[in-house]
């Protein structure tokens, strides 16, 4: 009793695809989804609302919006409990980190960017940009 040997599991079907979920889900700070809007269009990629995001093979995933990228899977935006969004979406092979960095760092990078600047301007503030040959971005902020 107890010490047993747990039975082996069933020979795999030669006939059937493997169809486990590749999705993962990411927490961010996203909260401003105009500004999200305006890191995809800088990075070329539509945000489709209310929409499915592809993944392995025939897999989709619901979002709330939909980042369409240009290679075979998306990403989906859903909101989530806390009022921020989470990103879902297929990282297998890196198709989704050639378009938007590992860990989604350009994408983030660009909408904390876009973020800013929007704030800053609201708030009647200039913001200037410029970008360093290492990638990291610089905003100026000056005014009232």
């Amino acid at each position: 009793m107890g010490g047993g040997v747990p039975p082996p599991h069933p020979p795999a079907n030669p006939n059937c695809h493997n169809r486990m979920s590749h999705f993962t889900t990411i927490t961010t700070q996203i909260r401003d989804v105009d500004a999200l809007r305006d890191a995809c269009g800088e990075l070329g990629l539509a945000l489709l609302q209310n929409a499915e995001a592809r993944g392995y093979y025939t897999q989709r995933t619901h979002g709330d919006f939909v980042i369409q990228l240009n290679g075979p899977y998306d990403i989906a935006v859903n909101r989530q409990d806390s009022g921020s969004y989470g990103l879902t979406a297929d990282l297998w092979e890196g198709a989704v980190e050639k378009e938007v960095g590992q860990r989604f760092g350009k994408l983030l990078q660009l909408y904390g960017v876009h973020k800013a600047t929007r704030e800053a301007r609201r708030k009647g503030h200039l913001v200037s940009r410029s970008q360093k040959q290492d990638g990291t971005i610089k905003l100026t902020i000056t005014g009232i």
